[in-house]
Protein backbone atom coordinates (compact mmCIF):
# COMPACT_ATOMS: atom_id res chain seq x y z
CA UNK A 1 0.00 0.00 0.00
CA UNK A 2 2.84 2.19 0.42
CA UNK A 3 4.06 1.54 -3.25
CA UNK A 4 0.95 3.10 -4.26
CA UNK A 5 0.67 6.72 -5.59
CA UNK A 6 -2.02 9.10 -4.24
CA UNK A 7 -3.37 11.44 -6.79
CA UNK A 8 -5.52 14.04 -5.61
CA UNK A 9 -9.51 13.64 -5.23
CA UNK A 10 -10.50 16.82 -7.20
CA UNK A 11 -8.44 19.49 -9.15
CA UNK A 12 -9.08 22.96 -9.60
CA UNK A 13 -9.43 24.00 -13.51
CA UNK A 14 -10.92 27.29 -13.02
CA UNK A 15 -11.90 29.46 -10.93
CA UNK A 16 -13.67 32.47 -10.82
CA UNK A 17 -13.16 34.80 -7.41
CA UNK A 18 -16.21 37.16 -6.45
CA UNK A 19 -16.06 39.78 -3.69
CA UNK A 20 -18.47 42.29 -1.93
CA UNK A 21 -17.37 45.52 -0.12
CA UNK A 22 -19.63 48.12 1.81
CA UNK A 23 -18.85 51.17 3.45
CA UNK A 24 -18.05 51.12 7.00
CA UNK A 25 -21.44 52.87 8.38
CA UNK A 26 -24.81 51.90 9.10
CA UNK A 27 -26.48 55.11 7.77
CA UNK A 28 -28.10 54.24 4.42
CA UNK A 29 -29.97 57.20 4.02
CA UNK A 30 -30.24 60.65 5.10
CA UNK A 31 -32.84 60.67 7.75
CA UNK A 32 -33.97 64.33 6.82
CA UNK A 33 -34.11 64.40 2.77
CA UNK A 34 -34.06 60.16 2.71
CA UNK A 35 -31.82 60.23 -0.52
CA UNK A 36 -29.38 57.81 -0.16
CA UNK A 37 -26.52 59.03 1.99
CA UNK A 38 -23.49 58.37 -1.14
CA UNK A 39 -26.14 60.30 -3.71
CA UNK A 40 -26.21 64.08 -3.57
CA UNK A 41 -29.05 65.60 -1.64
CA UNK A 42 -32.42 67.03 -2.80
CA UNK A 43 -31.04 70.45 -2.99
CA UNK A 44 -27.81 69.63 -4.97
CA UNK A 45 -30.21 66.93 -7.30
CA UNK A 46 -31.99 70.03 -7.91
CA UNK A 47 -29.10 72.17 -9.20
CA UNK A 48 -27.69 69.46 -10.91
CA UNK A 49 -30.13 67.54 -12.23
CA UNK A 50 -27.75 65.76 -15.11
CA UNK A 51 -25.22 64.64 -12.14
CA UNK A 52 -27.70 63.49 -9.62
CA UNK A 53 -26.06 60.10 -8.86
CA UNK A 54 -23.07 61.49 -8.24
CA UNK A 55 -21.87 62.91 -5.22
CA UNK A 56 -18.66 65.28 -5.12
CA UNK A 57 -16.88 67.27 -2.60
CA UNK A 58 -16.09 69.88 -4.85
CA UNK A 59 -19.91 70.89 -5.18
CA UNK A 60 -20.22 71.17 -1.19
CA UNK A 61 -22.40 67.61 -1.00
CA UNK A 62 -19.90 65.98 1.40
CA UNK A 63 -21.65 63.57 4.48
CA UNK A 64 -21.91 65.31 8.04
CA UNK A 65 -21.20 63.04 10.83
CA UNK A 66 -22.06 63.74 14.28
CA UNK A 67 -20.71 63.32 17.54
CA UNK A 68 -23.22 60.74 18.15
CA UNK A 69 -22.94 58.53 15.25
CA UNK A 70 -25.55 59.73 13.07
CA UNK A 71 -24.92 60.85 9.17
CA UNK A 72 -26.45 63.70 6.82
CA UNK A 73 -25.96 65.21 3.97
CA UNK A 74 -24.01 68.60 5.16
CA UNK A 75 -26.63 70.70 2.94
CA UNK A 76 -29.46 68.64 5.18
CA UNK A 77 -27.95 69.01 8.42
CA UNK A 78 -27.59 72.58 8.45
CA UNK A 79 -30.38 73.84 7.45
CA UNK A 80 -31.74 71.65 10.20
CA UNK A 81 -29.38 73.29 12.61
CA UNK A 82 -30.65 76.74 11.74
CA UNK A 83 -33.53 76.16 13.51
CA UNK A 84 -32.83 73.39 16.14
CA UNK A 85 -29.20 72.48 17.59
CA UNK A 86 -29.83 68.64 17.93
CA UNK A 87 -29.65 65.24 16.05
CA UNK A 88 -32.92 65.17 14.26
CA UNK A 89 -32.79 61.12 15.26
CA UNK A 90 -31.96 61.37 18.68
CA UNK A 91 -32.20 64.78 19.84
CA UNK A 92 -28.89 65.09 21.52
CA UNK A 93 -27.02 68.47 21.33
CA UNK A 94 -25.61 68.12 17.64
CA UNK A 95 -21.84 68.26 17.75
CA UNK A 96 -19.27 67.68 14.59
CA UNK A 97 -17.52 63.94 14.89
CA UNK A 98 -14.37 65.59 15.48
CA UNK A 99 -12.36 62.16 13.88
CA UNK A 100 -14.03 62.86 10.80
CA UNK A 101 -13.29 67.11 10.64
Amino acid sequence: MADVEQRPKFVVKKWSAVAVWSWKMSVDNCAICRNHIMDQCIECQAKNPKESQEITEEEGCTISWGACGHAFHLHCISKWLKTRRVCPLDNTQWDYRSDVL
